[in-house]
């Protein structure tokens, strides 16, 4: 069974992290709340402003949070999600293998990697999944991503599996709109950039690592980033198992916290853990919301290093098919107004100023996952990029 969350440690309010190296955790409860003979509405912005100040520079700073959901989820609900999840991979392997690659469009699948047949980064990983995408309209399977969702035969999964779907795509749309406010969009804007997510092409995961041996040369899942708007992912109560890149100077880095091996490169930076907190997912930003911004919001890597046996459901909220993903004009502005307080502060010189926004070219997001989600499947083993 799963361990129950009354063990994990409990969020704090609206809060700042303790350190330069310690997560943010952000109660969004403000913008899930209304109005009431208790509080104002004056009362209410304010606290939707606190939210989104920092929102941004949680996003600006780490590409990495802790989202305080407790307004709107009890820890039983997914932990439910979990525990059909370990139903499910539990079953024979001849049951899985009916949901296979083959029968729909290589993409809304049972996916089992053992030992050495999954790579990533040239690491060998361990983990298993089924993945589930928003449905579509006019299914084909002979086309990427076109076709339908193969639903275990579990008593439950498929209905509990799509509540939690519709909570998480309507907590996309409010932390979107809270991050809008956070990186000062007009109404207007905040209006067009809806348009573009408004009909998310969502993707629903249960994954579960079975115990990753000592010896393994490899991780449960390698260093990547995600590709769309914002991951929500509701994490299993295993410890040290999320590890995120945090990019920091060599000099601001505690020499304890040398001993996670390196997987980045060239970059400066430290590896730290992101463990589980009761009535929170762990939140962070993909790569299309890090164009949207200009750069000036972190797609950050992280990787998997899991001991226990326990199952996990990331959700991913993603900007719609068709939409046309490039800079925001209020991230321009926001770079500017950043850069100019950081020179008037002297924390940089003006041959160091450098606007991110540039350096990306507009793209329409379903083009850009299907190159993606081509390459993960194309030998009918995943790869992360």
């Amino acid at each position: 069974m799963v361990s129950s969350s009354s063990s994990l440690p409990k969020p704090n309010p609206l809060s700042s992290p303790a350190s330069s190296l310690s997560l943010p955790i952000i109660n969004i409860a403000p913008y899930l709340t209304q109005p009431s003979a208790a509080q104002s509405q004056v009362e209410i912005e304010t606290a939707r402003t606190a939210v989104s100040s920092a929102l941004h520079a949680a996003c600006r700073d780490f590409g990495f949070f802790y989202l305080d959901i407790s307004a709107m989820s009890d820890p039983s609900e997914p932990e439910e999600l979990t525990e059909l999840a370990r139903i499910f991979f539990g079953l024979p392997q001849e049951e899985k293998d009916k949901l296979a690659l083959s029968n729909q469009d290589s993409a809304r699948v049972v996916h089992e990697y053992r030992l050495k047949e999954n790579v990533t980064n040239g690491k060998a990983d361990n983990h298993e999944g089924i993945d589930f995408y928003r449905p579509v309209d006019n299914p084909d399977k002979t086309k990427p991503l076109w076709g339908e969702n193969q639903w275990p035969q579990v008593p439950q999964f498929r209905e509990k599996y799509e509540a939690w779907v519709e909570k998480m795509k309507m907590l996309g749309l409010v932390v979107m709109e809270a991050m809008a406010s956070g990186l000062g969009m007009s109404a207007d804007e905040w209006k067009d950039l809806r348009g573009q997510v408004d009909n998310s092409f969502w993707v629903m995961r249960a994954i579960g690592y079975p115990p990753l041996p000592n010896d393994h040369d490899g991780f449960s899942c390698g260093a990547h980033k995600d590709y769309g708007c914002l991951t929500f992912l509701y994490a299993d109560p295993t410890p040290n198992a999320l590890q995120v890149f945090l990019r920091r100077s060599r000099s601001d880095i505690d020499p304890d916290l040398s001993g996670l091996p390196a997987e980045q490169g060239d970059e400066e930076g430290v590896w730290i853990t992101a463990d589980p907190i009761s009535g929170c997912v762990v939140c962070n930003i993909g790569e299309s919301e890090s164009i949207w911004s200009g750069g000036l919001y972190k797609s950050t890597l992280h990787r998997v290093v899991h001991r226990g046996s326990n199952y996990r459901n990331p959700f991913f909220f993603e900007p719609n098919f068709n939409a046309l993903v490039k800079p925001l004009a209020a991230a321009l502005r926001t770079q500017e107004r950043e850069n100019k307080d950081k020179l008037a502060g002297g924390d940089v010189q003006a041959g160091e100023i450098k606007v991110k926004s540039k350096e990306y070219k507009p793209t329409v997001y379903g083009e850009f996952l299907m190159k993606k989600v081509g390459n993960n499947f194309a030998d009918g083993k995943g790869k992360y990029d």
